[in-house]
């Protein structure tokens, strides 16, 4: 049996178009889709692997996880794995999006490199990678010619 793997993280904002553009924008995310149904607006990204919901719910009900919290208490951060450290600071910076200088300096700790508050203020992270990708390339046969 095949391990699961994530594949669909969930955003509540009230603008989906703006948040939408950020990732299309920065991150070169692709739109698949869009909703427009009784719990939500929204439109789909996906990178070729992880889909993206960035959603606006019509209610508070629609928002509320019913995990006694209320609506929307979710979500702390998630990140993007780039092959150009440089080029995505370059575009958080045109993005206008907050580098977290008010964390501890726990410098690479295999996971992620550098923290931003994207929009509605969810953290985002960049990284060449996480410890499991840098495992798995290191475990693929090399190429023969």
């Amino acid at each position: 049996m095949a391990r699961p793997k994530i594949r669909h993280i969930a955003l509540h904002t009230p603008d989906v178009e703006k948040t939408a553009e950020f990732y299309k924008t920065v991150f070169e995310m692709e739109e698949v889709g869009r909703t427009d149904s009784l719990l939500a607006t929204g439109v789909y990204l996906s990178d070729g692997y992880l889909n993206l919901a960035v959603l606006n719910f019509k209610s508070a009900t629609a928002a509320d996880r019913l995990d006694g919290l209320g609506p929307v208490m979710g979500l702390h951060h998630f990140g993007f794995a780039c092959d150009d450290l440089d080029e995505i600071r370059g575009r958080l910076a045109a993005a206008e999006t907050p580098l977290r200088t008010d964390l501890p300096a726990a410098g690479n700790t295999g996971y992620f490199e550098e923290k931003y508050v994207g929009p509605e203020s969810v953290m985002l992270d960049i990284s060449h990678g996480w410890l499991t990708e840098k495992r798995k390339k290191a475990e693929e046969p090399a190429a023969t010619h």
